[in-house]
Order: structure tokens, then sequence, then C-alpha cells
């Protein structure tokens, strides 16, 4: 490290793991809600400075596995505030969980370091070698990528959310996990700097601004253009209700009524204009289908809408979140799905969504014999696990237009979170983030925000405590409430843009731009310079 003191580089070459983890650290710094961007600019430089001084390939897995676990303890600390809201287990457990969920994350910075220093040059001083960085760059997009789908996925927090929402324009043609790519480039911007290649530097940030900047002019005319084709048509009212109902009071029987009249009083007609009214992920313990044993219901399907009809005009609709019970040919209850169910106004129920991207141990159990019988639960309350549905649907809504549907933490997996053959007008993300502490609600919605950006549509955000949102088709946030506050929001849906690049196309993008990434560290390698 030419850069460096000699005194930091021999603490840095004899504690390498020690300083990756702390990098690692910083680095989740940039997330909501510290927001700290540059400090995850600089620790990505160090970390590949770090990275390239690595005498063999297996000590660059462990340094690259090092990074990430600091890096994903640190950015999923709230999975840990989860587990205090089940009695089942003991809240020290969720600490437990950060860090095992950290030990495998970490393994994709590690996969993305290795590769990265097999691609550096053979000679001494190769930290800025374009093969190098541009290596990096390229199988940090391919790591993210897969991070999103093996086991199931777990895609929270990919770097490109630092950049939401202008900067994140990009994302608009590569897609989340390309636009993670330019973060590495940006980052690569200072390893260029710090090691004394100005012109190397400028010309890299020059052609980072030029795509980002025409990203974003493009991004602008969609705006325009969506404006113009939507002058003079009937815009889509609707009421968002945060009724403020924390985690610790949502499944109390006692409080059940209580919860259900915050609901209520934030969901009353205002006036006769028919709305498109939107509560939260589970807004009610009710089963609202008749068909179940008699055992689950505390009152009858019939009532259990009224309720709801008493709260709407003769125009209005209702999109909420519901339980909805499976059963087995014996007629006992095997399943549940965590659903969203539309009410009409006069009682009767219409289309129907189920999420289809379950969290592990939070709506079922894996291995559930074997871990069930060493006495752990899933964090959501009963003993019945949910099952998955189909997939992205779009549910037609009539005068109301046609919605996506994505259930709480689906909305973090780019490129599946829309019916492709059947485009919506735009996305509602009910959620429940009450159980995610003060981090959580907040890197929700800054994944929401880039959802949005991709596929060119707004995304409506209901959550019980929130943060509930308004997000226009370039990521910015039109209307919101702030966590633990009670409120409605009375407006308008934003107007989509016309389908971006990535909207039709998808993940093959990022795919493709971390491939032609790799090619160009690969002429670069071959041509020595």
């Amino acid at each position: 490290m030419t850069a460096l003191s000699p005194r930091i580089a021999a603490f840095a070459d004899r504690w390498p793991k020690l300083v990756a983890f702390a990098l690692g650290a910083v680095s989740a710094t940039g997330f909501a809600p510290l927001n700290l961007w540059p400090l995850t600019l600089l620790a990505l430089a160090g970390w590949m400075a770090l990275v390239a001084r690595s005498p063999r390939g297996w000590r660059t897995f462990g340094i690259g596995w090092a990074f990430g676990v600091g890096h994903f303890v640190v950015g999923l600390n709230w999975i840990a505030t989860a587990f205090t809201y089940q009695a089942a287990m003991p809240a020290w457990l969720g600490w437990i969980a950060v860090v095992l969920l950290a030990l495998y994350l970490a393994v994709y910075p590690a996969l993305a370091a290795w590769g990265a220093w097999a691609m550096k040059p053979n000679a001494d001083t190769h930290f800025a070698a374009p093969s190098y960085l541009l290596a990096f760059a390229g199988l940090w997009t391919l790591t993210e990528w897969l991070r999103s789908w093996v086991f199931t996925g777990f895609a929270w927090n990919p770097l490109s959310v630092i950049a939401v929402p202008y900067v994140a324009s990009p994302a608009r043609w590569i897609g989340t996990y390309g636009m993670s790519g330019i973060i590495f480039l940006l980052a690569a911007v200072v390893i260029l700097a710090w090691f004394h290649r100005r012109v190397a530097a400028a010309m890299l940030l020059g052609s980072l601004t030029l795509f980002c900047g025409a990203a974003f002019l493009m991004q602008a005319g969609s705006g325009a253009d969506a404006a113009v084709r939507t002058k003079g048509m009937q815009r889509i009212p609707i009421t968002v209700v945060q009724p403020n109902v924390g985690q610790a009071d949502k499944w109390v029987g006692a409080k059940a009524d209580a919860n259900f009249a915050k609901l209520a009083r934030l969901t009353v007609p205002k006036d006769n204009t028919p709305r498109l009214i939107l509560w939260p992920e589970a807004a009610v313990p009710d089963y609202l289908e008749w068909g179940y044993p008699a055992v689950y219901y505390d009152r009858s399907p019939a009532a259990a809408r009224a309720r709801l009809t008493a709260l709407m005009n003769p125009g209005d609709l209702m999109l909420l979140g519901a339980l909805k019970l499976e059963l087995g040919k014996t007629g006992d209850v095997v399943g549940a799905r965590n659903a969203v169910m539309t009410v009409h106004a006069d009682g009767t129920l219409g289309a129907r969504y189920d999420k289809a991207h379950l969290v592990p141990y939070g709506e079922y159990l894996p291995l559930r014999p074997v871990l069930s019988a060493i006495g752990l639960s899933r964090l959501a309350p009963g003993d019945i696990d949910f099952w998955p549905g189909p997939g992205a649907r779009t549910l037609d809504l009539g005068a109301f237009g046609r919605a996506g549907l994505q259930i709480c933490y689906e909305i973090i997996f780019s490129g599946q979170v829309v019916d492709r053959d059947h485009r919506p007008d735009f996305i509602f993300n009910p959620s429940n983030d009450a159980w995610f502490g003060g981090w959580g609600p907040p890197q929700h919605l800054a994944q929401a925000r880039l959802r949005a950006i991709e596929e060119g549509l707004p995304v409506v955000r209901a959550t019980p405590t929130g943060i509930s949102a308004v997000i226009d088709a370039d990521g910015r946030i039109r209307e919101s409430l702030p966590m633990h506050a009670a409120g409605r929001i009375d407006t308008v849906i934003p107007a989509a843009h016309a389908p971006t690049l990535f909207a039709r196309y998808g993940n093959m993008l990022p795919v493709g731009f971390a491939l032609l990434l790799l090619a160009a560290a690969i002429a670069f390698r071959r041509r020595g310079r």
C-alpha cells in the first residue's frame, strides 16, 4: 500500500481479517437510517486494496469473508429485534441468528474477492489495475444476484440502495444488481485517485457521470411523457391507513377491538368520493371466508365484513391483509396463506393475492420436525406454517386500475415483483415492519423505492407502525407517515412510466452488465495494462 504509512500497511498485513471486518462494518453505515454513503465508498476502496495485497487465494477468500461478516452483522442488526416479540424463544437468540446469517451471507463477498484477486496482474504494484477493479465490480454484481435466489434468496440491502433515489437512475437500465456494480466502480475511482492514477480516475468518473446523467435525463423524460399521457385521465384516489399498532399489541386477543378501532377511526370517509382503501399486512385477525372449523371464528365472516363495509362509501374498494386457511382431506387446517383480499362496499370478496416469497423462520419453520423438537418456533404466532402463493400477480380493480401485489419483504426481490405479461398501473406493498426496530423500516422503504425506479411504476406502502409511503415512478417519496405515528394519507396514485428496459428484460440485464465488465477485465489483463 504505497499510498499508506508503513505502520498502517504493516498492521493491515498482520491482521488482514480484522481490518476487513472493520471495513465491512463501516461499509454498512451507508444504508438507512445512517445514510453515510461516503464512508461506504471509502470502506470498499480500502477493502479492494487489502484484497489486492493478499499473497494467496485462500487468504483472499478469508479476507472477503471477514468483510462480509462485518457488513451483514451491522446492516442486518434489526433482525435481532424480531426475536424480542416471540415468547417461545429467548431474545438473545436474535443476535445469534444475526451472526449465523452473516456467516452464511459473507460467502458471497468472499467469492467476489477471491475471483477479483485471481484477475489481478502478477506485478507487485497492481492495486489500481483496470482488470482487477473491473473484475471486482462485475463479480460483486454477479454474487449479489446469486444471493437473491440461492436457497430461496435473501436480497436485503443491495449496495445500490445507498444511491436512492437520484443517482440510482441507471437501475432502470441495468437493475439493482447492476447499479451495485456502479457503486463499486465509484469506489474504484477512489482507489485510482488514492494511488495517483489521476487521469484514469478522471476518465472513469467522467464515464460514470455521463452514464448516470443520461439515465437521469431519460427518467425525467419518461416522467414528462407520463404527465402528458395521463393529463385529463381520471386519477386513482387512495386512502392509506397507518394505525400505529405495535407488534406487542397486534396478536393480543384482548386488544383486538381497540386495534380495529384505530384502523376504523382513520378510515372513515371525508366526502362521497369513491376511493381505494389500503390497509397493512395482516390488518385484521378475522377470517373473511366461510368454510373453516367453527373454533377458528371469533365472529362470523358476515359480521367481520360488515365491520369493514361500515367504513366505506358505496363506490369504495378495500385491499387489506388477512389470513386464509388451507384444509386437508379430513377438514382439518393444514396450512395458511398470508393474503391480500379485496372487499367491495357491498361486502362481497373480490380477487385475492397470496404471498409467494415467505420468510424462513418468520412464516414457516424449515426442518420443522427437527427444529421444533429442540424448542424452536417460527417468529409469527401459531404452529401452522404458511404456504406460498404462485408468484407476482396483477389484480384488476375495475375503476381503480390494475394493482401489482407484493406483501412485506417480497418487495426486496429485484426482477420478481411484477407479472410482466399483465403490467399493473402501480404496486401495492402492504407490510408489517413493526418487528424490525429502528433500522429495518427505513431500509425496507429504500428498497421499495428501487423497485419503483426499476419498473417505472409507483409503489404504495401501508404498514401498521411506519413507514407508510406513496412513491412515484422515479423513486421519490410523494407522501409518507413517520414511524410510530398514527395517520392516513389521502392522495392519488402517481402516474406510471412506460415500461423501462429493466421492466422488459429483468435480471438478464444486470447479469449481462456483469459479464461485460468481466470481459473488459480479461481484455485488460491480457494486454497487461
